[in-house]
C-alpha cells in the first residue's frame, strides 16, 4: 500500500494552524537553465495552489539535502518533496520522515531504496527512455554507412538517476550495431562550464570525433564553445544530441549547432501540487507518475521557440 495516505497523510505531520498545507521542498541546486525553470514552476504552482512552501537549495550536495529534510521534519511540515542529488544513501533520513508521520514525494529523480514504503510517489521523466530516444535518432542517421562512428559522451552528475539512466538507454540502443563506439565518456556535472572544459579535453585527446551525446543542453552548449574554439563547426563536423529542450538549447538547435534534442520538461509544479493535495487528503495516488515529453529536430525547434516557456 505504498500509495495510501494513511501514515500522516491526513495532516498529522503538523505544519501551520491556518488550514494551509505546508510543503518542505529540497531542490538539487541551480546548475542549469532546466533546474531554474523547475524551481520557478514549483514556486509559482505552490503560490497558485495556496500551499505554504518552505524551499531549500542543496547546491548539488547530498549532505545539504539530508540536513534540509531533517529541518523540515523538525518544523513538522505536512509533506516533504525533494529532487535527490544522487540515487543512493537516503534510507535513514526517509525513515526518519516516515516515523514522524510526514509523507515524502520524489520529484524529477529517483532513489534506489528497496523499501518503497519510504515515499508515496515519484513524479518525473523516464530517463532510460530519453537515452533510448537519443540512441534511436543516432542509429537512424547512420543507417547507410558502415564506417565507424566515434562518439563522446558528456555525462550528468556522477551517481544521479538521469546520468545513470540516460547513459544506459543510449548505450543499449547503440550496442546493437558495432560501428557505434563511445571513445570517451566523462561527467560534465550538468553545467555549461564543465561541459566546455571536458569537451576541450576530449577534442585534444581524440582528433576524430563524429558525435557528441550530452546528458543535458547546458553541457552541450558548453561543448559547442569548445568545438568552435577548436576551429570545428558544431552540428556539421560533429553531430550533437542533447537532453532537456530549454530555450538556449532549442535556439542552438534552430541555428543548426545542435542536431537533435530529447525533451525533459521541468514544468512539474502543477502536477506536484496536485499530488501534494491528494496525499495530504489521504487519497490514493499512483506510485509512479511519468511526465509527457517529446523530441525536437531543427524545424520543430523553429516552430515552437516563439512560445517556449523556459
Amino acid at each position: 500500500m505504498t500509495a495510501c495516505g494513511g501514515d500522516g497523510g491526513d495532516g498529522a505531520g503538523g505544519g501551520t494552524d491556518d488550514g494551509k498545507i505546508t510543503l518542505g521542498f529540497s531542490q538539487v541546486g541551480a546548475e542549469s537553465g532546466w533546474r531554474t525553470a523547475n524551481t520557478k514552476s514549483i514556486q509559482d504552482s505552490a503560490k497558485q495552489a495556496g500551499i505554504d512552501l518552505k524551499f531549500s537549495d542543496a547546491q548539488q550536495k547530498q549532505e545539504n539535502q539530508i540536513k534540509a529534510i531533517r529541518s523540515f521534519i523538525q518544523q513538522k511540515v505536512d509533506i516533504i518533496a525533494f529532487s535527490p542529488v544522487v540515487e543512493s544513501g537516503w534510507d535513514t533520513v526517509l525513515k526518519e520522515a516516515k516515523d514522524a508521520g510526514i509523507p515524502v514525494i520524489l520529484t524529477d529523480r529517483a532513489v534506489d531504496s528497496t523499501d518503497t514504503t519510504l515515499y508515496k510517489t515519484f513524479i518525473g521523466s523516464d530517463f532510460v527512455e530519453e537515452g533510448k530516444k537519443a540512441g534511436d535518432w543516432l542509429v537512424n542517421q547512420y543507417t547507410t554507412t558502415t564506417d565507424p562512428v566515434n562518439i563522446v559522451e558528456l555525462q550528468g552528475t556522477t551517481g544521479s538517476a538521469p546520468a545513470n539512466d540516460r547513459k544506459k538507454g543510449f548505450g543499449d540502443v547503440i550496442a546493437t550495431d558495432p560501428k557505434f563506439k563511445i571513445i570517451a565518456s566523462q561527467t560534465g556535472e550538468f553545467t555549461r562550464a564543465k561541459g566546455k572544459e571536458v569537451m576541450e579535453a576530449f577534442l585534444k585527446a581524440n582528433p576524430d570525433i563524429d558525435v557528441l551525446y550530452a546528458h543535458n543542453d547546458d553541457m552541450g552548449l558548453g561543448a559547442i564553445e569548445a568545438i568552435e574554439g577548436a576551429g570545428k563547426k558544431p552540428g556539421t563536423d560533429i553531430k550533437i544530441i542533447t537532453v532537456d529542450a530549454v530555450h538556449d538549447g532549442m535556439q542552438a538547435l534552430a541555428d543548426g549547432k545542435i542536431n537533435f534534442i530529447v525533451e525533459c520538461s521541468p514544468l512539474l509544479g502543477p502536477q506536484l501540487m496536485d499530488l501534494v493535495q491528494k496525499v495530504h487528503a489521504g487519497e490514493t495516488v499512483e506510485p509512479r507518475v511519468i511526465t509527457k515529453e517529446t523530441t525536437f529536430t531543427q524545424e520543430q525547434a523553429k516552430a515552437v521557440l516563439p512560445e517556449r516557456q523556459y
